[in-house]
């Protein structure tokens, strides 16, 4: 997958992933910060996926990529957030 397509998922797994893991008020990293950790996710996510099932966990801009990259989004959200304590 292109690094856009790469950017652009991740940027809607961050999104997502805010969504569903809103975290406490006044999180210093807001919306922005989320978003890159959220490409972070998209990398991780594909990463692991890979690993788990020896195939493309994100391999476009699909929405099979788009769950596989919220999951990983949500995994380095969370890792983020236990390790900010």
């Amino acid at each position: 997958m292109g690094i856009i397509a790469w950017i652009v998922v991740g940027l809607i797994a961050g999104a997502l992933a805010k969504m569903l893991m809103p975290g406490a008020e006044g999180e210093p990293h807001g919306w922005l910060g989320t978003m890159i950790l959220g490409i972070v996710g998209a990398v991780v996510g594909g990463w692991v996926w890979n690993l788990a099932f020896n195939r493309d966990g994100a391999n476009g801009i699909n929405i099979g990529s788009i769950v596989v990259s919220v999951v990983g989004a949500c995994i380095v959200l969370g890792v983020y957030r236990l390790l900010k304590r």
